[in-house]
């Protein structure tokens, strides 16, 4: 089927082009020809899953009775070490029965959760830049997206508070993201006490992903039930996918708010059965397992975090530290800012053999900037860094043409 043909549906002409389109086909051409890309523009963690996980799905999966259609909630066993989780983690107590679901990773979960609570009109704020779902799970579901900026949590706070002082009527719902993906930035209690206020006093849903809870490098990342009522108004999606380096085996939660989970509960019984129950006991070891393996992952993000900002640095491209998540967001070098950050990312591939993520994916607030994912070990890093600065030395030199990058 042409372009054309699938654009003439209605949900897909709310969305616009997929910006990583032309640095995807890129990046594919370039490894054709035999170029060794450092790709940190995908945000798949290269840790092995820890083996006490394995060796349980391994357990699981020879048992017949596991292999047969699951539940769409997740399995009781599941939902109560979730339970056991947030309780150790954040001193928070969710009832496992009506507070928890288990999602098919945390983007199944809030994509569904945007299709049971919206109504085409309705208008949600978004972070921008932010995760690319955070907006278009709510698009494809008719909403509007009012985005408001978000390279900081006191940026954000401040412009939700700007935004409901004019607005005709409150938004639906409110998204937070913290720690940030893409920025990095962590948010602490005492904004996610404003943001719990001002849903309670404007009548609005707050829906809080928290996917990077266990990656923080400072301060330790709240949860948004940390704030007393705060489950009157809000759900939170968390994963396993980067905690335990479980990304493929799709895995995450949504809790909180009783009526807001049975909603989310009620549309996911009409499209799923549930992760496959092995994935799900294996999920269960996880958690309430030895937790020694996602200090340790916590120490390689560090790690990589530590010698990407020095090497890059040293070549020429200085980035801001992040707080937390498994991600540097960096300004396009002055001399490259006219690119733009797509341009910017095809042409770092073509000179350095190095992939990024452009920012305008992340919102119009995110042009500017690239993501770059702490998934390459730190040798990769250190010759991503060398590419760089001799790539830079090469454009100094006038000896790079900025015309073939567009």
């Amino acid at each position: 089927m042409s372009q054309e043909k699938y654009e003439e549906f209605f949900r897909i002409k709310r969305l616009p082009p997929y910006v990583f389109e032309s640095v995807n086909i890129l990046k594919a051409q370039l490894r054709k020809d035999g170029a060794d890309i450092i790709d940190f523009g995908f945000g798949n963690p290269d840790m092995k899953t820890p083996q006490h996980i394995i060796d349980k799905l391994i357990e699981t999966v020879q048992k017949p009775r596991t292999t047969g259609y699951s539940v769409s909630r997740g399995i009781l066993g599941l939902r109560q070490a979730c339970s056991r989780y947030y309780k150790r983690r954040f001193d928070v107590d969710l009832d496992p029965k009506t507070e928890v679901v288990a999602t098919i990773g945390s983007k199944e979960g809030f994509a569904n959760l945007a299709q049971a609570i919206t109504a085409p009109g309705d208008v949600i704020y978004a972070p921008d830049p932010s995760y690319p779902l955070h907006a278009y799970g709510f698009i494809i579901a008719g909403a509007t997206i009012q985005g408001i900026p978000a390279l900081t949590a006191d940026e954000y706070l401040a412009g939700v508070k700007a935004a409901l002082e004019t607005a005709d009527k409150p938004p639906m719902a409110i998204v937070v993201c913290f720690p940030s993906n893409p920025t990095g930035h962590i948010a602490d209690l005492s904004f996610y006490e404003e943001i719990v206020a001002l849903a309670k006093k404007h009548k609005t849903i707050v829906l809080s992903d928290l996917a990077y809870s266990e990656i923080y490098f400072t301060d330790v990342p709240p949860s948004i039930f940390q704030v007393e009522g705060a489950k009157d108004v809000a759900v939170e999606t968390i994963s396993l996918s980067k905690t335990y380096s479980m990304a493929g085996w799709r895995m995450g939660f949504a809790v909180g708010s009783p009526r807001l989970i049975a909603a989310l509960a009620r549309v996911k019984s009409y499209l799923d059965y549930g992760a496959f129950t092995p994935i799900q006991v294996a999920a269960c070891a996880a958690l309430d397992g030895p937790q020694d393996c996602v200090e340790m992952a916590r120490a390689v993000y560090r790690s990589r975090r530590d010698v990407m900002i020095d090497s890059f640095g040293r070549a020429g491209w200085d980035m801001p530290v992040p707080d937390g998540s498994m991600f540097i967001w960096a300004p396009i070098p002055p001399k490259f800012a006219h690119l733009g950050s797509v341009e910017f990312s095809k042409m770092l591939m073509r000179e350095a053999e190095v992939a990024v993520s452009p920012g305008i994916g992340f919102g119009e607030n995110g042009e500017g900037y690239v993501r770059l994912g702490l998934v390459e070990n730190e040798q990769r890093i250190r010759q991503a860094a060398r590419n760089i600065k001799a790539f830079m030395a090469r454009f100094d030199a006038g000896e790079v043409n900025l015309d073939a990058a567009q």
